[in-house]
């Protein structure tokens, strides 16, 4: 492998072909695509999709038939794999590369680490956790262990939504691989149950779910720093900021509503995504831990 270098992120070029990536692109889904432009309405229910919903999938809920357009039939919904070229385009070869260096860097940390696999996809397609459309956004299957990209979705969030330049792509790529240790180690499974036992305690729980996946994106991205160009890190500060609740409630509402928060304020994403990077230290992710700062939990 060589060095992939230029005006973009120099994670390592996995080449066109990649054993980390499933392909399931032009292996059905929604009959004549599914509208991804719309105008900024469409799109912004798709950012709430995204940015509001992922926490039920992340953490280990269903994703049932959310997100589909009415008369949708979801056993239209691809299911398996297509062969050939997997990282095809800029954005693709970008979560492919940055696919597999979060995956060595956890294999490198973690004792017992288990590879998976990023899954492309368009529009549509069955998991484990129930059918997604490309509405459900980016994210993490714990009943499957795979993480699913919707690209043409992922285009769209970096060119209208302020999540831009490819470390944003990297950030969000490795975030969904946190939600992967948190599977591997049990935590999923933990915090399902108590927001099952506990529902007035469910968005809190999420809160700190979401925020330590933040922490984790940012040690591997302290373990890549050598390979950073200027810009890189504020890329990813400020596509951890592009997806607090509150800005996204701002966006899509005019106001911010701190009681239905699931992922946590625009502060705390950055706070914690620097706290990884800055310690570069897994052990410092601890969100669960009496006294962690987290503003955006009353």
């Amino acid at each position: 492998m060589t060095e992939f270098e230029g005006d973009t992120v120099r994670l390592r070029r996995t080449g066109g072909s990649n054993a980390d990536i499933q392909d399931r692109r032009g292996a059905g889904g929604i009959p004549g695509g599914l509208a991804i432009g719309g105008g900024a309405g469409g799109l912004l229910t798709l950012i709430i999709g995204l940015l509001l919903g992922t926490g039920q999938c992340s953490s280990g809920g269903g994703l049932g038939g959310a997100g589909f357009p009415s008369g949708f039939d979801q056993g239209d919904v691809g299911q398996g794999t297509s062969t050939g070229i997997t990282c095809d385009t800029e954005t693709a070869q970008l979560v492919c590369d940055a696919t597999t260096s979060v995956q060595d860097y956890w294999t490198d940390t973690m004792q017992d680490y288990r590879r998976t696999q990023t899954v492309f996809y368009n529009g549509a397609t069955q998991t484990g956790c129930g059918a997604a459309s490309a509405q459900t956004g980016p994210f993490y299957c714990p009943n499957d262990e795979l993480v699913y990209f919707d690209l043409d979705f992922l285009d769209q969030l970096q060119s209208r939504f302020g999540a831009q330049g490819d470390f944003a792509t990297a950030y969000i790529t490795a975030h969904e691989y946190g939600h992967h240790v948190q599977n591997l180690m049990g935590l999923s499974r933990q915090v399902t149950e108590l927001s099952q036992q506990q529902p007035s305690q469910a968005n809190e729980l999420s809160i700190r779910l979401e925020l330590q996946a933040d922490c984790l994106a940012g040690a591997w991205g302290a373990s890549v720093q050598s390979q950073l160009e200027r810009g890189d890190l504020e890329e990813g500060l400020n596509a951890a900021a592009a997806v607090g609740d509150d800005r996204i409630q701002m966006a899509t509402q005019g106001r911010t509503d701190p009681e239905t928060w699931n992922h946590g304020s625009s502060e705390d994403r950055v706070r914690w995504f620097r706290r990884g990077f800055d310690s570069g230290d897994p052990e410092s992710c601890d969100t669960f831990g009496e006294g962690a700062a987290i503003s955006s939990i009353g």
